[in-house]
């Protein structure tokens, strides 16, 4: 990674709102309305599968706001499931999943889909998984390629994700390099990384060609940027000194309301200036 020249102009990175995380206090639809009131030109979600495409689309073109990034379906929450790429004998339900998912990325010019991994089973091969997973995401690419998509996996912390397949950098990396296309990206959560590995922006500056979209939230907690230990003017300063020229999606708990807790934006925005 190389910083910025002396006296070059900084930035703050693009932001995105999450609204599966952001703007609860209204439904779903009518958080498009209050991310793009808020200063958000795009946002992202989780699972956007209980609201038609069209509905969607028409919320997402009436207030000028891009849709960046969805997840493939999660299965049965109650039976602990939450995707199927790793998991053996779950091909059929894996390719299920990416079929909603491309279609709804499809529907809605939505360049990216994060693909679920899956919890692995902890008695389970974790090299067959490794396997299973390569040759899901190798078919799945495929077809992002036709379609002009880009596929995230996302290393989750295991607190929050226990079992689940994915949970350090490297392991998302040494995946990405044997599938060997470029339809297939790190999903970049400092959250996770601070939470799993530590070290943000060493791993940010080791994994830069892979990562595909960053997200963040403060530790501990998951609250907006300036609730917890991570020195978040820093982190941002140097996203924008790697010349990563993505977004950066804003997935956090907010500690109250929404709106009131987006004042962090400003001071880092000061920050750069």
């Amino acid at each position: 990674m190389r910083r910025r020249l002396s006296g070059a102009a900084s930035k703050m990175p693009r932001l995105s709102a999450n609204i599966s995380m952001l703007f609860t206090e209204v439904p779903f639809l009518e958080r498009i309305a209050l991310a793009r009131e808020s200063g958000f030109d795009a946002v992202e979600c989780w699972f956007p599968y209980d609201h038609e495409p069209s509905e969607i689309r028409r919320r997402l073109e009436a207030h000028r706001v891009r849709l960046l990034g969805i997840n493939t379906p999660p299965g049965d929450p109650t039976r602990g499931e939450f995707g199927f790429a790793a998991l053996a004998e779950r091909e059929a339900d894996f390719e299920r999943s990416f079929n909603k998912a491309l279609e709804y990325a499809i529907a809605l010019n939505c360049p990216n889909i994060h693909v679920l991994s899956g919890r692995l089973n902890p008695n389970a091969n974790r090299d067959h998984a490794d396997d299973v997973f390569a040759a899901n995401l190798s078919r799945a690419a495929i077809r992002a390629k036709a379609a002009g998509k880009t596929l995230l996996i996302e290393p989750l912390n295991p607190v929050d994700r226990p079992h689940y397949f994915l949970s350090r950098q490297a392991h998302a990396c040494s995946l990405i390099e044997r599938i060997d296309s470029a339809h297939v990206k790190i999903m970049f959560d400092v959250y996770h990384v601070q939470m799993t590995e530590g070290n943000i922006v060493a791993k940010l500056r080791e994994h830069l060609r892979h990562i595909g979209h960053i997200q963040v939230a403060d530790v501990p907690g998951r609250g907006e940027p300036g609730t917890g230990e991570i020195n978040f003017k820093f982190v941002l300063n140097e996203i924008d000194a790697s010349g990563y020229d993505g977004w950066v999606g804003c997935e956090y708990k907010p500690v109250d309301d929404t709106r009131d807790g987006l004042a962090w934006r400003e001071m880092l925005s000061m920050a750069a200036s």
